[in-house]
Formats: C-alpha cells, sequence, structure tokens
C-alpha cells in the first residue's frame, strides 16, 4: 500500500513494507516482497505515462535518487523525454565502446589477413600495441595529433627511431580505414609531418665482397652447434629467400627429384606463389636433413617442439655464434649478398628480382615473367650454387657466370 505524497527519510526507507513510497515530484521507491528496494520516476510525456529507473536503494542513495529525479525533470521542462535521451546514451556508448582506436584498429588487422603475411601482420599488430595504452580506448573520432605525439615521443627519445616511424605509420593507416568506413574525418598523423626526427631506414647488414664471402661460409662449414641449424645456415646463401620463408619450410612444398620448392601464396609477403629452384648443393643439403627432421610437418622445427617452425633468431644467432655480429651480417643479408654479386655478374635484374620474389607491379607483366624467367632462373641458381663452392674452396679464379638474358 502507497503512503501520501511527502518526503521520505533513510529510516523510513529501511522499516517500508512491501508497496511504493512516494518522496515527491513523481519519485517513489518500490518495494518487492522480497525486500528488494527500486527507485523509479512516474511522469507523463506527450500525454502517455511513463516509468524511469534509478537504480537500486542501497546503491543510489536517497540523496542520489532525488537529484536524477532533478534533472530528469529539468529535462522534461525542455520538452524532452528523459527515458527515450537515456536510451540514446547507452546506443551512444555502445556504439563508442565499438569505435574506440583499438576496437578500429583490430578490425583493420582482421581485413588485413587475406592480403598480407602473417609475420607482416605480427608486426602490425605488435606496432599498434605501443599506441593501445595511450589512445586505445578513446573513441577513434576523437583521436588527435597531439595524443599521438605523446605516444611517439617516448619512443623517439628511447632512440627507437624506426620503431616511432612504424608505430605512426599504422597508426595513420588505422585513422584512414576509420575514415572510409564513416567513423573519422580525417587522419590526424598528417599534423605530424616534422614533429618527429628524420629517420632514414638503415640497410640490413650483408657482406658482399667476395673474399668476404668466402670467409663467412667456410665458417658455416665449420659450424658445431645443432646440426639442423647448420643445416639452415648452408641453405640460407644457396636460396636467398627471405628469413621467415625459410624457417618455415615444409617437406610438403619441396620436390627434391624435380629440384624445386614451391611457397604457397599465404606464405609469401606479397601473397604471390613463388617457385625457388634448387641446384644440386642444396638438394644434397635438404636430403641429409631429411634423416632428421622428415617425419615431421616442417624442415627445421623448433628445438621445443615439432609443431612449430625454428624461431626467427635461430639463424642470426648461429651467425653471432660464428663470429658475425648484427652489423656485420644478418639472415636477412644473404639476399642483398645474393643481390650485390649477381648483379654485378651480369645477370639480368628483371631474373634476379623475380627470384628475389620482388613485387612486379604490372600483374599482366608478372604473370609473363613468371613463365618467361624460369628456365633461366634455373641455370643462375645453379650457377650461384657452383660459384659459391668456388669461392669457398679459395679459387682465386673463379669463372665469371655472367648470362645475356
Amino acid at each position: 500500500m502507497a503512503n501520501a505524497t511527502g518526503t521520505l527519510t533513510v529510516a523510513a526507507i529501511k522499516s517500508a513494507t512491501a508497496g511504493k513510497w512516494f518522496d515527491g515530484g513523481g519519485l517513489f521507491l518500490d518495494v518487492r516482497p522480497n525486500g528488494a528496494r527500486y527507485w523509479r520516476l512516474k511522469y507523463r510525456h506527450a500525454g502517455r505515462e511513463r516509468l524511469l529507473a534509478f537504480g537500486v536503494y542501497p546503491e543510489v542513495s536517497l540523496a542520489e535518487a532525488r537529484a536524477r529525479r532533478d534533472s530528469a525533470r529539468a529535462t522534461m521542462r525542455e520538452g524532452r523525454d528523459p527515458s527515450a535521451e537515456r536510451k540514446a546514451d547507452k546506443v551512444r556508448a555502445v556504439l563508442s565502446s565499438a569505435n574506440t582506436f583499438e576496437a578500429v584498429a583490430r578490425e583493420w588487422v582482421d581485413k588485413q589477413r587475406a592480403s598480407l603475411a602473417a609475420i607482416t601482420l605480427t608486426k602490425a599488430e605488435w606496432q599498434l600495441g605501443f599506441a593501445f595504452p595511450h589512445i586505445g580506448q578513446l573513441p577513434i573520432a576523437e583521436v588527435t595529433a597531439p595524443a599521438i605525439l605523446a605516444l611517439l615521443k617516448p619512443l623517439e627519445k628511447r632512440g627507437t627511431h624506426e620503431t616511432a616511424a612504424r608505430v605512426k605509420q599504422r597508426i595513420s593507416q588505422v585513422m584512414r580505414f576509420a575514415v572510409a568506413t564513416g567513423r573519422a574525418t580525417g587522419d590526424p598523423t598528417r599534423d605530424l609531418r616534422g614533429a618527429l626526427s628524420p629517420f632514414n631506414a638503415k640497410p640490413r647488414a650483408a657482406l658482399t665482397r667476395p673474399d668476404d664471402v668466402a670467409t663467412l661460409l667456410r665458417a658455416i662449414d665449420g659450424y658445431t652447434g645443432q646440426p639442423v641449424t647448420l643445416a639452415a645456415l648452408q641453405l640460407a646463401p644457396l636460396l636467398f629467400v627471405r628469413p621467415g620463408n625459410l624457417r618455415a619450410m615444409e617437406w610438403a612444398e619441396l620436390d627434391l627429384k624435380s629440384g624445386e620448392w614451391r611457397i604457397p601464396a599465404g606464405k609469401m609477403k606479397m601473397r604471390d606463389e613463388h617457385t625457388v629452384p634448387l641446384a644440386p648443393q642444396a638438394v644434397a643439403i635438404l636430403t641429409a636433413l631429411r634423416a632428421l627432421t622428415g617425419k615431421g610437418r616442417y624442415c627445421f622445427p623448433s628445438l621445443r617442439t615439432s609443431d612449430r617452425p625454428m624461431s626467427e633468431n635461430t639463424v642470426n644467432a648461429g651467425l653471432r655464434r660464428l663470429g658475425f655480429d648484427k652489423d656485420t651480417m644478418t639472415g636477412h643479408g644473404f639476399r642483398a649478398m645474393a643481390s650485390t654479386r649477381l648483379n654485378e655478374m651480369g645477370w639480368a635484374p628483371d631474373v634476379i628480382e623475380r627470384q628475389l620474389a620482388h613485387a612486379q607491379r604490372n600483374k599482366v607483366r608478372a604473370a609473363y615473367n613468371r613463365a618467361q624467367y624460369m628456365a633461366e632462373r634455373r641455370k643462375m641458381m645453379t650457377s650461384w650454387a657452383d660459384y659459391l663452392d668456388q669461392l669457398k674452396d679459395g679459387n682465386r679464379k673463379v669463372v665469371p657466370i655472367k648470362r645475356k638474358a
């Protein structure tokens, strides 16, 4: 049973039995038979009676319930419906949480899965991870240039200029995606031009002089660590593929009889299947390796589990063990080594670029080149392997392997 209209007290609320207990101005306490106490506001809008929930006592105190009532009545005096406005606020909150920078960034990453290699996606997620603690929960439309600069400056101050530049680039890609999908009006990273110290990417360390290459090859053959790592070090100069592709090589991708390694499109940086002709020297190394790892999926499995390939640091760690520091030679440096030497020896640049799996901007020409250059690439890879053997054996009168492609 409801009491007469009046002002509630804390004591009255605590002793109230089941029923509706009014406080005035439409505010009342709805006491249930189980003792639960709910604050409600009874009001009329556009000729219809409505109810607005204010929460549960004692979580919402008497004073707070009255403040909410007064705020709702002020809204009503302006001709607006407080219940409809609360629903709109909830919708805006849901949309805002779905459109935070982090939510949109993760959506952008998912969109890239079909076009980027797994290692590139992993790097993108790592780079965006620097932004999430600072701007991740901001509605993406409210991300500003000063907010982005505030998260980049500490990276720059630590001397990691390349990381700062890459993080800024990833943020820009997310912002452009937000603009395209109608969730932002511009890319604030454009206003940061000149705000960071200039950054020039350093080329990866590589040995390219014949005498230095010979020293490296002899050092590799003298490697006394894990035999699987030795095989990877021996194949790296012969195949000069990206380090991520080498370590993820699978036995199912190899045809040792035909001397071919077909890398699926999903593993390639440019999402295009790539064929690597295998010289007899490479086939011999892989044949010996098959006795060690041929029963598993990967040619170079992790030491911890055969379900994953070796760590991306394994080849670099092997080079360090041989005495070649990061400023002298890296796993990626075998590509620069081969590119430099093969160009100097006269092989056609298009043949070398195709073997390096560099992108061809003209898609029609790319398809043509793939077939056109395969025979020449086979010759080049065999000659390259023979040339490396001559260097390693100390033959100072190496026969040039120039070809007219």
